[in-house]
């Protein structure tokens, strides 16, 4: 087991990396100090990994209150918060009951939102159970639920007081699922962590066949880029808005086609290769870089064009409503080189529009 740190002074917790940590409930006791604890999960990882969970709990004598959701972007709403709230208020849950979300981004981001707001703020713990939520979702605090017009712009900065990720869990990852977790992994390398981005280079096939060695040292680095950039800018007021590179075009398509018709992590590696698109536009990386980012992303087995049912204006309508947006401009995270990213709000919309068509076919 590996554990890093987010270093927030009197918030800072512990990322608890490894096999087995399911069973390993004595790393969540000093959390739980009532022994109560309410669990919000989905129908899809409830049948894998609740029972494995409970009986972990249970042998401290931990008392589980069981909210299963159904699984799904699309359920990531007010009216799915609402069924939380209702099963805590039915439960009696009290200030001192923390909630533990166990499962993918969907259910971090709901359950600690749900914390956030619940008798003004009830503790929070992190068990995520995808790669996805494993490398990205799960650490820095960011919270929320999607509204038709936008996606996650109803949400809190609510850090939990312990992640524990389980690389146990992603055996049952359906495949597309763990491409989906790379897309957040090769960001790291793209934003901050040049060798990081070369080391993918060298070991993608060992991650893609599950490679326990390489998962853990893949997940470990990218929650350590994380947690840097969570440490210095908690609330996304500098450093902290390159973790959204990709996001601004993938939130578009998200919200375009529809939440939950693609991967949240398919649709960052297509907004990803439009900033690389753009970023070439506008003189800052070359052809080569462009070529070589594409090919890791197509290694990974994940899109790099985006749905030809989007047509540009639509893109520009729906990321003027992101939360990126600044004095009426589009803020985008942008490459300067591979391992260093930029923050513009200074783009022309003609190289934007020549981006947005050339990497929509």
């Amino acid at each position: 087991m590996q554990t890093l740190t987010v270093q927030l002074k009197e918030r800072s917790y512990p990322i608890h990396i490894g096999s087995g940590l399911l069973g390993r409930a004595d790393l969540l006791m000093p959390h739980l100090p009532h022994k109560r604890a309410a669990l919000v999960t989905n129908t899809t990882v409830a049948p894998l990994y609740l029972e494995q969970l409970h009986t972990a709990l249970q042998s401290h004598g931990v008392k589980v209150i069981d909210i299963i959701l159904k699984d799904g972007e699309q359920y990531k709403n007010a009216e799915t918060l609402g069924q939380i709230y209702s099963a805590l208020l039915a439960h009696r849950c009290e200030r001192t009951t923390p909630l533990i979300a166990l499962g993918g981004g969907v259910i971090g981001d709901m359950t600690g939102y749900a914390a956030a707001t619940y008798l003004r703020g009830v503790p929070f713990i992190q068990i995520p159970t995808t790669l996805l939520a494993q490398v990205d979702s799960s650490v820095g605090g960011k919270t929320g639920i999607n509204h038709p017009l936008g996606k996650n712009m109803i949400g809190a900065f609510y850090q939990p007081q312990v992640v524990l990720a389980d690389i146990d869990t992603l055996n049952t990852l359906p495949d597309e699922e763990l491409y989906a977790g790379l897309a957040e992994i090769i960001k790291y390398g793209l934003i901050r962590d040049l060798p990081f981005f070369e080391w993918l280079e060298q070991n993608m096939e060992r991650l893609l066949a599950r490679d326990a060695e390489a998962l853990q040292y893949a997940i470990a680095r990218s929650c350590k880029n994380k947690a840097e950039v969570v440490g210095a800018d908690e609330r996304e007021s500098g450093e902290r808005a390159l973790l959204n590179l990709g996001h601004t075009f993938g939130h578009a398509i998200e919200n375009g086609m529809g939440y939950g018709a693609v991967l949240h992590g398919q649709a960052v590696a297509i907004g990803t290769m439009m900033a690389a698109d753009l970023s070439q536009r506008l003189g800052w990386i070359s052809a080569e870089d462009v070529a070589r980012i594409r090919k890791l992303f197509g290694r990974a087995n994940l899109p790099d064009e985006g749905p030809p049912s989007l047509a540009p204006e639509l893109y520009l309508q729906l990321m003027g409503l992101d939360k990126k947006v600044e004095g009426g401009k589009i803020r985008f995270v942008l490459l300067k080189a591979i391992g260093h990213a930029v923050v513009s709000g200074e783009v022309p919309e003609e190289l934007l529009r020549q981006t947005l068509v050339a990497c929509t076919k």
